[in-house]
């Protein structure tokens, strides 16, 4: 197959200032921001505090992944995994998903609780969260 690149601009980062970091957004309850770059702003109009978002960002301190990392062991389980099957940073694309509440947006920025990034993560897309109904 052949490899061809997707461009992927940040539409922004995250900003707080709390140094230990849970392993996944449903262990945590940390407040912070998602400071939007100017040029998006608009597109953060209809996102109200109560909300529930899906953030993507980027693992942009994770190492680098080669084919020996396909299989891993998580922190908190007692066997090997195959890398889909768990939220570890390292990854072929490194991208991270995290479901966020919203508490208040103002201006450029919209306060969240539930924070598992680090402070400065670029964050490239953010969609509303949509519980599945059968």
């Amino acid at each position: 197959m052949e490899s061809i690149s997707y461009p992927i601009k940040p539409i922004g980062y995250i900003k707080h200032c709390h140094k230990d970091i849970p392993r996944h957004w449903s262990l945590s309850e940390l407040e912070g921001e998602i400071v939007i770059d100017e040029d998006y702003v608009l597109g953060i109009r209809d996102i109200k505090a109560g909300n529930l978002i899906v953030v993507l960002f980027l693992f942009d301190r994770a190492v680098s992944f080669d084919m020996d990392r396909l299989i891993v062991k998580p922190p908190h389980c007692d066997e090997y995994r195959g890398v889909f099957s768990t939220c570890s940073p390292v990854r072929p694309n490194p991208i991270g998903l995290s479901i966020v509440e919203v508490l208040e947006v103002h201006d450029f920025t919209i306060k969240v609780r539930r924070i598992d990034m680090f402070d400065g993560t670029p964050v490239i897309d953010i969609k509303p969260y949509i519980p599945y109904m059968s």
